[in-house]
């Protein structure tokens, strides 16, 4: 009992002993960043915060931004506690994160780039949250220029329990931001009163947003033509090269901020006719028989699996599959969204349901097949994407959608390419990730290519 004892009594220490050193470097992290802000106190730092969109928010902010100024953004959706400040800093995560050694080296960097002459105008971050407080933790080294909030859902509902709590959560960011936008569409408006920041204004699509988009054409397979909205300059032509009308509002935020910063309409009219999907993110590829598969596989939620389902709908396809992955990290409120998705499946529109994890098996899959839908369930996207190339027809439009942990759909969308070097576009295909997933699938005896293999044997 004593050894037993012991045993806890140092496993407490050591967790301890590693709390107080990422303490101590996280404390040494926000210093830098707040000593480089005030030596470069004409450097503006946007925010974007939500529960679904801030990195395709982020990345057509600074698309919009760098018409005019020298835009600094970090890779990936890097926004957790540690790496934000490296992101401010344009410093790298370093490549052993478990080194008490590379984590001093870097802290070390730190201190040096936070007296270097600096190159950037503006500096666009996102901001996450795992759990409650997480977002006002940023606010004691951080004050943004402005602050976009994309939207409120469900989002890490093991620790927020309601959708209320998401809404404080992430509507925290007011409070230390001088001035805000707010997503109209996807921001309920009874949440209005958690704001108390003054200096708010909102975008959508709708007529309420006071910067909106008005459609006037549009082609399922990717392109817009209507006018921006502003209460600035009114209408403005704009033309707009992304798939799904939900597609749209990280581009619509992104033209409100450029107004914000001074941009001209036409300046802002030409970049964003620059922006592109991007990997996992409503991306159209060619897949065989002469099929389209949306790849929008570089996480999943609610609001964005829903208009995902939506956008299949509306392409002019003989045949409609949808596969469907888990979605992560709802908590208590999983079965409740799985089967709301599975509620908005329509057998008169879909040829097939296929679902990949535990919980879209359990909940949207019957809740599908109540629809009348024809369903199959697997709990590799290996046989997901095996299954759907033996029934696959011609002239046949895939929607591919799926949270990253656990799902990888973007491994099913390898069995259904019609180019194999397609494969280089897909989400998390660097050595980093394939080793995650390797490691993921070996838990059921089949690695990567292995599993790949067996799948398309089976088709």
């Amino acid at each position: 009992m004593r050894l037993v004892r012991q045993r806890i009594q140092c496993y407490i220490l050591n967790i301890s002993m590693k709390n107080a050193f990422k303490n101590f470097i996280l404390g040494q992290l926000q210093a830098a960043v707040k000593r480089f802000f005030g030596r470069n106190p004409n450097v503006k730092l946007i925010a974007v915060v939500g529960s679904v969109g801030k990195t395709s928010t982020k990345l057509a902010i600074v698309k919009v931004l760098s018409a005019r100024y020298r835009v600094l953004a970090q890779h990936g959706n890097h926004n957790s506690e540690l790496s934000v400040p490296l992101a401010i800093l344009d410093l790298p995560l370093p490549d052993n994160i478990y080194s008490p050694i590379a984590w001093l080296k870097t802290v070390h960097w730190a201190r040096v780039r936070a007296k270097q002459q600096f190159n950037y105008n503006v500096i666009v971050v996102e901001l996450g949250t795992d759990a409650p407080g997480d977002i006002a933790k940023f606010g004691t080294y951080l004050r943004p220029h402005l602050s976009v909030i994309t939207a409120i859902s469900a989002e890490h509902m093991e620790f927020f329990k309601t959708l209320d709590a998401v809404a404080k959560e992430e509507l925290a960011i007011g409070d230390f931001s001088a001035q805000i936008l707010v997503n109209r569409d996807d921001v309920n408006e009874d949440y209005a009163a958690m704001v108390r920041n003054p200096m708010i204004s909102t975008y959508g699509l709708g007529g309420v947003a006071e910067y909106h988009f008005l459609t006037e054409q549009s082609s399922p397979n990717g392109t817009y033509s209507g006018k921006f909205v502003s209460p600035e300059y009114g209408e403005q032509p704009v033309a707009l090269n992304v798939v799904g009308e939900h597609s749209l509002k990280p581009l619509i935020g992104a033209a409100s901020v450029g107004i914000k910063f001074g941009l001209q309409p036409a300046e802002i009219a030409k970049q964003l006719t620059l922006i592109t999907p991007v990997p996992g993110r409503m991306q159209i590829l060619r897949g065989i028989k002469n099929s389209l598969i949306i790849d929008d596989t570089y996480n999943s939620s609610p609001i964005a699996a829903a208009a995902a389902l939506q956008t299949l709908y509306s392409m002019q396809e003989r045949q409609h599959i949808a596969i469907l992955g888990s979605m992560n990290e709802l908590g208590a409120e999983s079965a409740k969204e799985h089967a709301a998705l599975g509620n908005l499946c329509d057998n008169s529109l879909l040829e097939w349901v296929v679902t990949i994890g535990k919980d879209a098996e359990q909940y949207l899959a019957p809740a599908a097949i109540n629809r009348g839908c024809q369903v199959r369930s697997f709990s590799s996207p290996y046989e997901a994407g095996g299954f759907v190339r033996s029934i696959l027809e011609s002239n046949t439009v895939i929607l591919v959608k799926g949270s990253q942990t656990g799902i990888y759909a973007e491994e099913a969308i390898k069995l259904l390419l019609a180019d194999a070097a397609d494969e280089t576009k897909l989400v998390r295909q660097t050595p980093e990730w394939q080793q995650k997933k390797e490691a993921y699938f070996d838990k059921f005896n089949l690695g990567n290519d292995a599993a790949k293999k067996q799948a398309l044997e089976n088709a």
